[in-house]
């Protein structure tokens, strides 16, 4: 059964559409026969897509640190759940867990961990697909700044294609299924270094 890991917030966020496309998602997965692997919380958008899988009848594995469980907002209802002794510990065992991964809507952490799975793909340590679920253009600012980037001469266009855009949950479910492309080298101009 393949694993999708899903990175998205802990909170609902401002506009319902969020929530709708998570729930969206997680049925989608679930009728699709792919298990979920996020970060183990019972709230926000994290919450909604879990819940959604389950309900489903689809399988959830949730990754969360020890500190957050102590705060009560693990969710306690999954297929399994993973308690990590720290968030890099977390990190890691969800990228481990993944064959591909999700970006939903979400803040610092969402960011963080979108940005280091892309950059990991970028160095070769994974070839997994990566898709941002841009719900009402969210993701727009950081596609404009990848773009930035590229014309900077900071990200090789190839590695800014490593993050594959979805608007709706069949595109997004669609480029799940795409190989990425081969990895290139990191560096631009390392030559003139």
């Amino acid at each position: 059964m393949p694993t999708v890991c899903v990175f998205c917030g802990s909170s609902p966020g401002d506009d319902p559409a969020y929530r709708e496309v998570a729930v969206a998602l997680g049925t989608a997965l679930a009728a699709a026969g792919h298990r979920l692997v996020y970060g183990g919380g019972r709230v926000g958008l994290m919450g909604a897509v879990a819940d959604a899988v389950m309900h489903a009848g689809g399988a959830a594995v949730g990754v969360i640190p020890q500190s957050l469980l102590a705060r009560e907002v693990g969710h306690h209802g999954l297929t399994e759940l993973h308690v990590t002794g720290s968030m890099h510990e977390r990190k890691a065992l969800m990228a481990d867990l993944a064959d591909a991964f999700v970006a939903l809507p979400g803040g610092l952490g969402t960011w963080e961990e979108l940005l280091e799975i892309l950059t990991w793909a970028q160095l070769g340590e994974h070839a997994k697909p990566v898709v941002v679920l841009d719900v009402g253009g969210f993701y727009d600012p950081l596609f404009a700044l990848l773009d930035r980037a590229v014309a900077a001469r900071f990200v090789r266009a190839e590695h800014r294609a490593l993050a594959r855009r979805a608007t709706s949950v069949e595109a997004c479910l669609a480029l799940l299924q795409e190989t990425p492309p081969p990895p290139q080298p990191k560096w631009i101009d390392r030559e003139q270094t």
